[in-house]
């Protein structure tokens, strides 16, 4: 990443517990900070983690934001760094679920956890922002069948996802439920830590392909005629 991407995207302070913005976050935010549905829009951010790209919405004009996230810590941090960049984002420990009780939203932009793990996702620590059960799924899958209802017509999600998690899948899933989709960014990278840690299991499996340490991350957009 450049120094002028660097200054285009919020700044951001990570509590301990908290996800850090990585390449797949930066991805989304880039996207935020192109899409044409974001200024003037209601905006929600599920998963937000440490906030950054509820930031970056409100950072681009969007009139009103709302973030959840599972993690308490999360919450306070993405609380946090809104006052840092002089923004007002509205985040509360929650799910899809309590979102849901205040849609329709115009956007969504959402961050999951999507590495697949060898066990269910469980527990509250930092794993959480990551796994996602054996086939990454287990929050991409609730996310695309869910955001049909929660959008307002001409309403748009925005997801960042692995391609070890099924891009096709997702595209289907958004589709099923009368949603256009198609995939907006990809960006090519090597592993980090926790997929590095994985990569046999993952080969094992037949996730990858034996000695593959390279994986691709896309923005999928989902919008609602």
């Amino acid at each position: 990443m450049t120094a002028t991407q660097e200054r285009s995207f919020p700044s951001i302070s990570v509590h301990d517990g908290v996800y850090a913005p990585q390449e797949d976050s930066y991805l989304l935010c880039a996207e935020i900070a192109a899409h044409s549905a974001i200024a003037r829009a209601r905006v929600l951010d599920l998963c937000t983690g440490s906030g950054i790209a509820a930031i970056q919405a409100a950072r681009c004009g969007a009139r009103e934001v709302m973030a959840y996230d599972i993690s308490e810590r999360a919450v306070a941090c993405a609380l946090a760094n809104a006052d840092t960049n002089n923004v007002d984002v509205d985040a509360r420990v929650g799910t899809l679920s309590d979102a849901s009780h205040h849609a329709p939203f115009d956007v969504i932009v959402s961050n999951p956890p999507y590495v697949p793990s060898p066990q269910p996702p469980a527990g509250m620590g930092l794993h959480r922002a990551w796994d996602a059960g054996d086939r990454g799924r287990v929050v991409l899958d609730l996310l695309c069948t869910n955001a049909f209802d929660l959008l307002t017509p001409g309403g748009a999600i925005l997801l960042v996802q692995s391609e070890f998690c099924g891009i096709e899948e997702s595209l289907d899933k958004l589709r099923e439920t009368g949603l256009d989709a198609e995939v907006l960014r990809r960006r090519t990278i090597d592993f980090g830590p926790v997929l590095r840690e994985r990569a046999e299991w993952m080969e094992s499996t037949g996730l990858i392909e034996v000695g593959c340490r390279r994986e691709e991350l896309i923005v999928i957009e989902g919008r609602r005629p």
